[in-house]
């Protein structure tokens, strides 16, 4: 991965959030919204930004705690795991652009998330650009994940973040199926579901255009085939995934399948305003992205011979 991603500065001023609860988006299987209209949830986030925008330390000013350092020592094991072990085939990197803001729209599979960080991993290998991607706050409460994440330009889902990332000119990934996502049985692999309308209104509101990423091989690593979210709960998550080899075989069934992965970038898209830039315009708009990022991902799943040999 690059190391030369510029960063987002500290502003003077932080502002609150006004985001939907984690814990709340987690339990409907909702992902967390980044809109701003309080009429669609009863439970926001109001904290002040302080405490997620203001880790930076002495090797980086980037106001969410991006160390390019730290992303330059973890590169190999991505690119292991993206050359090797995956052997990720990626189509359309052309559509991103080589600088200014941008909005990556991904699928989201695979019990635990690796997709974002194969998408990431494929953008600095094609484009050179480093992709600050959105994740869900339940992680705030797993430290060390939080603290990774961070460091290698993750930055929680919060409306002000993903603006303050837009206006710094950064290409920001989001996931707007959520939790729900990942959290879909084997048996229901590729359908997505429905989106947060939130990444709509952003895209509309700082006018950057927006990149449908369809990603086919993370389904199969971890097939799940249920869900223990008593004992999730216990470790700050909103779920424990199983699997057919975890936690049946310990540790060595958490390692993910070798499968064949495809990443397919689409064609850039620009989202409408409407008349009034609307709550439910911003809906239609959301779901005219999920319909194109579902034929992606049917013909992607559709061309493929095997799991695990493409």
């Amino acid at each position: 991965m690059q190391s030369g991603g510029r960063g987002v500065r500290e502003s003077a001023e932080p502002t609150a959030i006004d985001t939907p609860n984690t814990g709340h988006v987690a339990r409907q299987g909702r992902s967390p919204d980044l809109s701003d209209d309080r009429s669609h949830d009863d439970r926001f986030d109001d904290r002040s930004d302080d405490r997620s925008a203001d880790r930076s330390d002495d090797r980086s000013h980037d106001r969410f705690g991006f160390d390019a350092a730290f992303r330059e020592r973890v590169r190999p094991a991505f690119r292991f795991l993206f050359d090797r072990y995956w052997r990720v085939e990626v189509k359309g990197a052309r559509h991103v652009p080589a600088n200014g803001p941008v909005l990556l729209v991904a699928n989201h599979s695979g019990a635990v998330p690796f997709d974002g960080a194969m998408i990431a991993t494929a953008v600095d290998a094609e484009r050179r650009r480093v992709v600050r991607f959105l994740y869900d706050r339940f992680i705030e409460r797993v430290a060390p994940l939080d603290a990774f994440y961070r460091r290698v330009g993750g930055v929680t889902a919060r409306r002000e973040h993903a603006r303050a990332l837009l206006e710094a000119g950064e290409t920001v990934l989001v996931f707007p199926e959520g939790v729900a996502g990942v959290a879909k049985p084997f048996s229901e692999r590729y359908r997505l579901r429905a989106f947060s309308p939130g990444f709509a209104r952003l895209a509309v509101q700082h006018d950057v255009p927006v990149i449908p990423v369809a990603v086919v091989g993370a389904e199969e690593i971890y097939p799940l085939v249920g869900r223990a979210e008593a004992v999730g709960k216990r470790f700050g998550m909103p779920y424990l995934p199983i699997t057919p080899f975890f936690p049946l075989l310990g540790p060595l069934g958490a390692l993910p399948l070798p499968t064949k992965w495809s990443i397919s970038f689409g064609r850039p898209m620009r989202l409408q305003a409407g008349d009034s830039g609307s709550y439910m315009q911003a809906h239609v708009e959301a779901t005219r992205v999920r319909r194109r990022l579902q034929s992606m991902v049917t013909l992607l799943k559709n061309r493929r011979r095997s799991v695990f040999f493409g």
